[in-house]
C-alpha cells in the first residue's frame, strides 16, 4: 500500500481536551481523495470494582461543507446555556447537597416504584 494511501487513517493535526473522565479528542485527517474533514471522538473511562478499566468511544464525522452551519450552531447552544446558566456547574457530582428534582412531582418513598407512565429512563451515553 502506497503512503499516500495511508494518509485517510492518520491523524493531520490533533488537539486533546481532557475533562475529567471524559478526554475529547479532535483530529483532522484526509479522505481518499486527499481532502480535509474532522473527527470529534470523546472517550470516557470506567472503572470496574476489580481495578480494571475500559473506554467507550463516541465519533462525529464533520465534513467541510458542514462547517459553517455546525459551527453557527454550536455557538448559538453554547450562548443559550452560558446565557441562562452560567458558567457555574450545578451537578450532583459537584454539590454534595444537591437534591434532584422532579418535575413538578414531590419525591416517591423508596417504598413505591415510579409509574414508568410519567418519565422515560435515557441513558445519553448509549446513544
Amino acid at each position: 500500500m502506497r503512503e499516500h494511501d495511508m494518509l485517510d487513517k492518520e491523524e493531520i493535526y490533533s488537539k486533546v481536551l481532557r475533562a475529567g473522565r471524559r478526554t475529547y479528542f479532535f483530529d483532522v485527517r484526509a479522505t481518499k481523495a486527499d481532502d480535509y474533514y474532522i473527527t470529534i471522538t470523546e472517550s470516557k473511562k470506567f472503572t470496574e470494582e476489580d481495578g480494571s478499566f475500559h473506554f467507550k468511544k463516541h465519533k462525529i464525522y464533520l465534513y467541510k461543507e458542514d462547517f459553517a452551519a455546525f459551527a453557527e450552531i454550536l455557538e448559538d447552544m453554547t450562548a443559550y446555556v452560558l446565557n441562562h446558566k452560567g458558567e457555574e456547574v450545578i451537578s450532583e457530582r459537584h454539590q454534595k447537597d444537591f437534591k434532584k428534582e422532579y418535575y413538578g412531582e414531590k419525591p416517591e418513598s423508596d417504598s413505591e416504584t415510579p409509574s414508568t407512565s410519567s418519565f422515560t429512563d435515557i441513558d445519553f451515553d448509549d446513544i
